[in-house]
């Protein structure tokens, strides 16, 4: 059996000195403190502000040449980054390539967990290679204790490879983290409940996530405003959210909205395009062909002479 690496000097890993009476609290007592927890959480992500907006930016020029943004992890680390990727196309109508998740374990572990899939780095070398990195892509690594095996080694693989590398880790700079481009360290401290990082320190990942692919995706011209209109309607909760977006930009009431939607298959910014400038929907869809999917400047795009021009080409 190989030397077990000694943890307990990883903030992750220490005791927290406010739920050390844990077993002995009323229900109300518990919620109080993890609550007052919860909140460092939040803080310690507002204080990686700066390397977050650098992994926006980075995560935005892949994607917009093409690239793809890749999370790697393992357990509540690799659970989290399968939940942001898998979010991401029916919120943003992206394709299922672009944002990727590889768990130590793979589809399994999931579901149950595969714990002793994170200990070997040349599996997480072997994923990355499978998923054929390279220049512009980006390779995200979560590791909440910053020593997993498996996410090390795919981050290092992926660095050798041309990618962009980005650790989400939180504890303190240690000998074992890789040599990622960009670390990002919310420092959440001990846990609730000594060692589970799956309380503050998974929910410090799932903030920064959620930033990273939200901020991206804006700059990427799949928000307006505040609206999702890449949002594909998929189901009945997205038909009526994709509706009332489409009538809150084209002045519509929802019946008219979804009847509009409903012509666009479900295309939210096909069915604004159509009603603001009075085309079908395969010219409109040229229109934001042309306009890179830029809605405002699709919209701004207005007049008799280019519409007829977009018609002859799409006649073609």
């Amino acid at each position: 059996m190989p030397k077990i690496a000694d943890r307990s000097q990883l903030l992750t890993e220490q005791r927290l000195a406010e739920s050390m009476n844990l077993d002995r609290l009323s229900i109300e007592q518990g919620l109080a403190v993890m609550n007052e927890q919860d909140a460092v959480a939040v803080a310690a992500v507002a204080e990686q502000r700066g390397a977050v907006a650098r992994a926006v930016q980075w995560v935005s020029e892949a994607l917009n040449s093409g690239g793809r943004l890749i999370y790697v992890g393992a357990g509540t680390s690799g659970r989290l980054g399968v939940l942001d990727a898998a979010e991401c196309p029916p919120t943003f109508g992206t394709e299922p390539h672009v944002v990727q998740a590889i768990i130590a374990g793979g589809e399994a572990a999931m579901f149950r967990s595969q714990e002793g899939a994170e200990d070997r780095a040349e599996d997480g070398e072997k994923a990355v290679e499978q998923k054929k990195v390279g220049h512009g892509d980006v390779v995200l690594g979560i590791a909440a204790g910053g020593t997993t095996p498996f996410v090390r080694g795919a981050i290092q693989r992926a660095k050798s490879l041309g990618a962009r590398t980005i650790f989400l880790c939180c504890v303190a700079a240690s000998a074992q983290e890789p040599a990622a481009d960009l670390v990002i360290r919310p420092l959440t401290g001990p846990e609730v409940l000594s060692g589970s990082t799956r309380l503050k320190a998974g929910s410090a990942t799932k903030l920064v996530l959620n930033q990273i692919t939200t901020l991206a995706m804006v700059r990427l011209g799949k928000v307006y405003e505040n609206l999702m209109v890449d949002l594909r309607a998929t189901n009945q909760k997205l038909w009526d959210r994709g509706a009332r977006i489409v009538a809150t930009m084209a002045g519509l009431s929802r019946d008219e909205a979804m009847r509009l939607l409903r012509s666009a298959d479900g295309e939210v910014k096909t069915a604004i395009v159509m009603q603001r400038r009075g085309i079908d929907a395969g010219i409109a869809r040229e229109v934001l062909r042309a306009a890179a999917g830029d809605l405002r400047a699709a919209m701004r795009k207005t007049g008799r002479q280019g519409d007829k021009e977009t018609r002859r080409q799409h006649r073609r």
